[in-house]
C-alpha cells in the first residue's frame, strides 16, 4: 500500500531569513518581469537607485532627508550623488553587503536609529549582523531577489526591520505607521525600474 500523504515541502532560507529571521516588520513587494532570470538579475545588479522615480518616492526622500540636508547646508555637507548602485551604496555608506547568491538574491544591512529626524547609522559587519543586539538600535535588512515564473521572472523587494529592545520597538512602531506607504512606494518603483531595464535588454533592436 502506498502512503498518499504528501511529504512536507522543504523551504530553503533566503538571505533575508538568515539575517532577519524574526523581524518586527516585514514588507515585501513583487513584480512579474517579461524577461528571463538572467537578464532580470543583471538589471537588479546594475540598478541605479537615482533612477527610482514616482511622486510618493520623491516626497519620501524629501521628507526623510530634510533635517540632514539642512544640517549639511549650514555646515557644508556632501553633494547629492548623480549615480548610486548597490556597490556604490556599500562603498560610500554604513550599509554592508550581507550576502549574495549569484543570479538569485542579494541582501544589504545597516543598523542605527532611523526613526528620529536626524538619522544615526551604525555599520555592522555581516558575520555579526544576525546576533547584533546593542540596545537602543534597529536593524534593516533589504533583500532583492529573482526567481523563475514560467517564461518570465518574478523580482521581489523584501524589507525587514528588527529592533533590539522594547523602547526602540515602541518608537519604531509609531514611526512605521507614518512611513509604511512611502516604503511601499519606493519598493514598487524600484521593481518597476529593474523590470524596465531587463525588458529593454531583451527587446529586439530595430
Amino acid at each position: 500500500m502506498t502512503d498518499a500523504t504528501p511529504s512536507a515541502t522543504r523551504h530553503t532560507p533566503s538571505l533575508a531569513d538568515t539575517y532577519a529571521p524574526e523581524p518586527q516588520v516585514l514588507q515585501a513587494r513583487h513584480l512579474i518581469v517579461r524577461a528571463d532570470t538572467g537578464r532580470t538579475y543583471d538589471a537588479l545588479r546594475r540598478l541605479d537607485l537615482t533612477d527610482v522615480r514616482g511622486p510618493l518616492v520623491t516626497a519620501a526622500f524629501r521628507v526623510r532627508d530634510l533635517p540632514q540636508w539642512w544640517r549639511e547646508r549650514r555646515h557644508g555637507g556632501s553633494r547629492t550623488p548623480t549615480r548610486m548602485t548597490v556597490d556604490d551604496l556599500v562603498a560610500e555608506s554604513e550599509w554592508v553587503l550581507l550576502g549574495e547568491t549569484q543570479g538569485e538574491e542579494l541582501a544589504l544591512g545597516v543598523a542605527g536609529v532611523f526613526w528620529k529626524p536626524v538619522v544615526r547609522w551604525r555599520q555592522v559587519e555581516p558575520a555579526e549582523f544576525a546576533e547584533f543586539a546593542e540596545p537602543g538600535l534597529g536593524k534593516i535588512v533589504m533583500s532583492l531577489s529573482v526567481r523563475p515564473y514560467g517564461l518570465r521572472s518574478l523580482v521581489s523587494y523584501d524589507t525587514r526591520v528588527t529592533t533590539t529592545d522594547r523602547g526602540s520597538a515602541a518608537r519604531f512602531a509609531r514611526y512605521w505607521r507614518t512611513v509604511r506607504p512611502f516604503v511601499g512606494a519606493i519598493q514598487k518603483s524600484t521593481l518597476r525600474t529593474i523590470a524596465a531595464v531587463a525588458e529593454r535588454a531583451g527587446a529586439p533592436h530595430p
